[in-house]
């Protein structure tokens, strides 16, 4: 038997629109990851971007379980001694909610280029408004 391996002509990119209200946060995060790989499809690699693009709206208006509000922690380091900075869930979603997203879906793709690459696919807006009517995107349900 031969492996098949996906031509570029062959991967069809679509597009998905996703409202994150009222969503658990890892829940959408895991789907959307799923969906940017390209492992609901039947031509998926592990090595070939056959994944879609995805469009999340409504993203300040997630949720999460338990106390992660107040005890989850995003922490940046400026590379000065004593340059460690960081803000809880609370902090984050009234100043960046898309950060938000965009992290917890970072740190389920690959730690590579490939996955710098399918992160790029990912577009998420703190509202409902998002410039990407052109492309006809079609809504994802994500229980």
């Amino acid at each position: 038997m031969k492996t098949y391996i996906a031509k570029d002509k062959d991967i069809q990119k679509d597009w998905y629109i996703v409202d994150a209200k009222d969503k658990i946060l890892g829940r959408l995060a895991s789907k959307v990851a799923s969906i940017l790989r390209g492992k609901d499809k039947v031509i998926y690699s592990p090595h070939q971007d056959t994944g879609d693009e995805v469009i999340v709206i409504n993203a300040s208006k997630i949720k999460v379980t338990g106390k992660k509000m107040d005890q989850k922690l995003y922490k940046r380091y400026s590379a000065y001694p004593g340059g460690l900075n960081q803000e809880t869930m609370a902090v984050m979603m009234k100043k960046k909610p898309e950060y938000v997203i965009r992290h917890a879906v970072m740190g389920m793709l690959p730690g590579n280029k490939l996955g710098e690459k399918l992160l790029k696919k990912l577009r998420v807006y703190p509202g409902e408004a998002h410039p990407h009517a052109a492309q006809k995107p079609k809504v994802l349900n994500i229980a």
